[in-house]
């Protein structure tokens, strides 16, 4: 039976990714943009757990959060939030936050801290055409051969191949670079491309996309 996540994210984009990464996995989502939604979700529907933004509309995630506890419902949190200062982290655990994790992340970040609360593991490797990529050494091979990859290769490549066949806008890959520009992406995704012989495809537009292998 599938684990039932409540995500509580107003950036629709980033929901959405969310979202999709999640269900990827084999979770079952339910993706709200305010405080209210999430409340009456949370009241209508079982979770197993919660993924809740701090600032969003009309309830906030840690007003959410702490009513769902008076409640007495203890179904596991995970706050993301840009508020990064001590005291909202703080108090983002005395309301009963589970985990909380600081914006930007990369969306494979909360994946592991997911998996982690609800028992699910990560696959230890992952292949694609000639390429296997050992995710707990960062180790690529391709054809059997190592092959190095800078810092922000290696971020693009990981993001690139934990979402195959799925759309990922710039925004989120502009946050794997140190000085973020459109042309730095452009550069940076060609030497990836020229080193790894990916196959990512620009959607003008909407965003980048490994297709599924040829």
């Amino acid at each position: 039976m599938h684990k039932k996540i409540l995500l509580l994210e107003d950036d629709r984009l980033l929901g959405e990714t969310l979202m999709e990464l999640l269900m990827g996995e084999g979770y079952e989502v339910t993706l709200v943009v305010d405080g209210e939604a999430a409340a009456e979700a949370s009241f209508e529907l079982g979770f197993d757990l919660y993924v809740f933004d701090i600032n969003v509309p009309e309830i906030n995630g840690l007003e959410l959060l702490e009513s769902l506890r008076g409640a007495e419902d203890k179904t596991p949190a995970i706050f993301i939030s840009a508020l990064v200062d001590l005291n909202s982290i703080s108090k983002g655990f005395a309301v009963g936050a589970d985990d909380y994790i600081k914006k930007p992340f990369f969306p494979e970040e909360l994946l592991i801290r997911v998996n982690a609360k609800l028992g699910q593991q990560l696959p230890t490797s992952l292949s694609y055409e000639d390429l296997e990529f050992d995710m707990n050494s960062k180790t690529l091979r391709k054809a059997g051969k190592v092959i190095a990859l800078g810092v922000v290769q290696e971020r693009l490549f990981e993001l690139f191949i934990t979402n195959i066949d799925k759309v990922l806008v710039k925004e989120l890959l502009l946050e794997t670079l140190e000085k973020p520009s459109a042309t730095a992406l452009r550069v940076a995704l060609t030497k990836l491309k020229q080193t790894t012989g990916l196959h990512i495809e620009n959607l003008r537009g909407v965003g980048y996309i490994l297709s599924k292998e040829r």
